[in-house]
């Protein structure tokens, strides 16, 4: 008997998937608005089923959440100021493949050394210049640190950085806890308003200062990872530490700097939270911000201008849901959670369909067919006569 190789049945799909690689940014851009309108309409379903909501009063009332006056736009940009700078300081850590999800510890941390030049340098009598001259440092470096201590356990050791970041936030917020509990002797566990050391408002609007440093933290690193050697190295870092090394990058150092830079931004918004907008403090003033940006900048594809986008959406769902709750008499707070959910879960499935297409092949032809049998190799010749 020959000893044939078994004859193996080859099963197909009715389709496959296949990789986009000319899909026009139009028709990118033009798919992910699509996605969004969807979104909108499965949430006026969702209210509409929960609550009777009529469709065309919520999409009414989630414009003027955002947009029904002058204050309601401040608050709307500066809500997307906030999240954007969140955002830029994310996108470093995660180009170069450190997922750094203790953004709201390092936001804590920023807020927490801010408020306490403000208290203690209040009841010294210190000049609002002064006690600024000392806060802007030590909440941006705050950050920082509070950053770098998983980078140098990451960098050293190899140690799981999401972990490591994650259980600081933790540690962050009993820190604030421990601060409130000794400074706050009334037992209300709320720290007064701090009248001194306040960051100045700009042109009679407390909004306009953290749009303004958004901007330009935006523009600086924009050039930073664009035309600037260390935004080169970090991507080189993030796609193979093997490959940066052989080029002659530092790997350690350049974790080190990314991190530092990262925590750095969201010192500086712990700085706007404490001077500039809440002038107070408690364990959870970071808003959570530290894990909605993540989504903000995945779905920019981190790129910092299109982060700007996706944290005006986000800025502006939330803002207005709360004018829709407030409309339609919505106390349960996690009807409006869910409805907004649905919506960034259609804006994230749809990557999917910007990513790849399908390819119908049909159910006919090839289910179940075998492979072709493969040619055998002509005989040996004898003689000069083929056997």
């Amino acid at each position: 008997m020959n000893n044939e190789k078994k004859k193996k049945a080859r099963i197909e799909l009715p389709f496959h998937l296949l990789k986009r690689t000319d899909l026009p940014r139009w028709e990118a851009l033009c798919i992910r608005l699509g996605a969004v309108l969807v979104g909108l309409l499965l949430m006026c379903l969702i209210l509409w089923g929960f609550i009777g909501a009529n469709p065309v009063q919520v999409f009414a009332n989630l414009f003027a959440g955002s947009f029904g006056s002058s204050r309601r736009v401040w608050i709307t940009f500066r809500e997307t100021a906030l999240l954007l700078l969140v955002g830029l300081a994310l996108i470093p850590a995660f180009k170069m493949k450190f997922w750094n999800l203790g953004g709201n510890g390092q936001i804590l941390m920023g807020d927490l050394f801010a408020i306490m030049c403000m208290f203690f340098g209040g009841k010294a009598g210190w000049s609002d210049g002064a006690i600024l001259a000392l806060a802007i440092p030590a909440s941006i470096l705050a950050g920082a640190v509070w950053a770098l201590i998983p980078a140098v356990f990451k960098a050293f050791f190899n140690t799981n950085e999401s972990l490591f970041t994650l259980m600081m936030n933790y540690l962050a917020a009993g820190i604030v806890a421990i601060f409130l509990s000794a400074v706050v002797t009334s037992g209300s566990g709320t720290l007064d308003i701090q009248t001194h050391g306040n960051l100045p408002s700009i042109g009679g609007k407390d909004y306009l200062l953290t749009i303004i440093v958004a901007v330009v933290v935006l523009g600086l690193l924009f050039a930073y990872l664009r035309f600037f050697k260390h935004g080169y190295e970090l991507e080189v870092v993030g796609g193979s530490p093997n490959t940066a090394r052989y080029v002659g990058i530092n790997v350690k150092w350049t974790i080190l700097r990314t991190a530092a830079l990262s925590g750095a931004i969201c010192g500086l918004v712990g700085l706007l939270l404490a001077a500039s907008i809440d002038h107070s403090i408690y364990d959870a003033s970071d808003r959570n911000m530290g894990f909605t940006a993540i989504m903000t900048s995945y779905l920019a594809h981190f790129d910092p201008f299109m982060t700007v986008a996706t944290s005006f959406l986000v800025a502006f769902l939330e803002n207005g849901m709360s004018q829709v709750q407030s409309a339609f008499g919505i106390t349960n707070s996690s009807i409006g959670q869910i409805a907004i959910g649905v919506v960034y879960f259609a804006i994230i499935a749809v990557e999917f369909f910007v990513s790849y297409r399908i390819k119908w092949n049909g159910w006919g032809g090839a289910r179940g067919k075998p492979d072709d049998p493969k040619p055998e190799a002509p005989k040996a010749q004898k003689g000069g006569e083929q056997q």
